[in-house]
């Protein structure tokens, strides 16, 4: 048996190690919050009080770094709702999201539940990356 197979973080070790970063304590941390579980959309400030209140020490600067380290590696997707807010979402797979105006909670909708008949011709010399659709619900 190795000793990463004894470590209680071996999991989120293994994913940090696959991805090229370096398994600090506060990557080990945070990435056990985020990970362990379904997926789920977490904003920083959300991240940072569940940090808090499981005993890891982590500034919420730190929390911002981390988030988009993870995002530059593939492991979060970044999910900008408007100018003043981001989530991180858990779920990489190509999916779009409703979004509810006043209570702020993301929900998935499924790729396939999207279809987009006709986009506009790129400009010269870019492709098409993505295409995130937000359709925006209230209560």
């Amino acid at each position: 048996m190795n000793i990463s197979s004894q470590r209680p973080y071996r999991e989120v070790l293994d994913r940090l190690r696959a991805c090229g970063l370096r398994p600090t304590r506060q990557r080990l941390g945070l990435a056990r919050l985020l990970f362990a579980g379904s997926d789920r959309h977490v904003t920083a400030e959300g991240l940072h009080s569940e940090a808090i209140a499981a005993d890891v020490p982590v500034s919420l600067a730190t929390i911002y770094n981390t988030l988009h380290q993870f995002t530059e590696v593939g492991l979060l997707r970044e999910v900008v709702v408007d100018a003043t807010r981001s989530y991180f979402d858990t779920h990489t797979a190509d999916h779009h999201h409703f979004f509810n105006e006043k209570s702020g909670l993301l929900i998935d909708i499924p790729d396939a539940d999207v279809v987009i008949s006709q986009l506009p011709p790129t400009p010269e010399g870019t492709k098409i990356h993505r295409v995130d659709v937000i359709v925006r619900i209230v209560d």
